[in-house]
Formats: C-alpha cells, structure tokens, sequence
C-alpha cells in the first residue's frame, strides 16, 4: 500500500489480497476512486 500523503511511500506490505484487505479494515480505511499504477509513482 502506498500513502499518497507521505509521497507514495510505502506503508504496508502482504502476500495476500486478504491480509491487505483486513489491515485495511482495522485501521478504518475509506476506499477512493480509481487507480493507479505503482510505475507512474
């Protein structure tokens, strides 16, 4: 996961979409629209 706030910096990291989606959930996180690339980071 990259933090947009902090320079697209890395903030998280698992081997699983399932893992992501459950340390998104306990740290309250709000989904946004669309997406993008880690190479146009």
């Amino acid at each position: 996961m990259y933090d947009p706030a902090d320079g697209y910096k890395v903030v998280f990291t698992a081997s699983t979409y399932d893992e992501t989606q459950t340390w998104l959930l306990e740290d309250e996180y709000e989904p946004v629209e669309g997406r993008l690339l880690a190479t146009e980071v």
